[in-house]
């Protein structure tokens, strides 16, 4: 008669030095990653939001867009930097993180788009246009690099 013994060990992880705070991650290339994304979001909404000559609906959509991803971008950060992923264990954060970068990436590539059709030539929703398609390129390596993370690498042939 054969007996299956199962082990189950868990593991805590915290800082050497106790503090509750990830500075390492503000220096890390995820974290200069979404700083970089806020930044620049917030300056393609000033472009556009500072315009007061043309009241169209097409550049409230790009402060819309842009001011919501701001502010989900940086929550994201402060949480990583807060290490509240680790406190708030019911969410995948990581395949959450991954569907925003992905809706975010199409939806600020189109207001980008669209706010550099109606520009007119106006130097200011041109810059916004410009920094909206900076903020995408830069969400874009965002959901690169959390699709590495999220599917890893995976075997492509049979193992021998």
């Amino acid at each position: 008669m054969s007996h299956t013994v199962i082990t189950t060990t868990s593991t805590t992880t915290s800082t050497a030095d106790g503090r509750f705070c990830n500075i390492a991650y503000a220096r890390s290339f995820q974290g200069l990653l979404k700083i970089g994304q806020v930044v620049i979001l917030l300056i393609a909404f000033l472009c556009v939001h500072c315009e007061w000559v043309y009241a169209h609906s097409a550049f409230r959509y790009f402060e819309v867009v842009t001011a919501w991803f701001l502010v989900v971008f940086f929550f994201f950060f402060l949480m990583y930097l807060f290490r509240l992923q680790s406190k708030i264990t019911c969410i995948n954060w990581t395949l959450t993180e991954f569907l925003h970068y992905a809706v975010g990436g199409i939806l600020v590539f189109i207001a980008s788009i669209v706010v550099a059709v109606k520009s007119h030539g106006n130097s200011s929703l041109i810059a916004g246009s410009v920094f909206g398609f900076m903020a995408t390129f830069l969400i874009a390596i965002s959901i690169w690099t959390s699709y590495k993370v999220t599917c890893g690498s995976q075997p492509t042939g049979a193992a021998v």
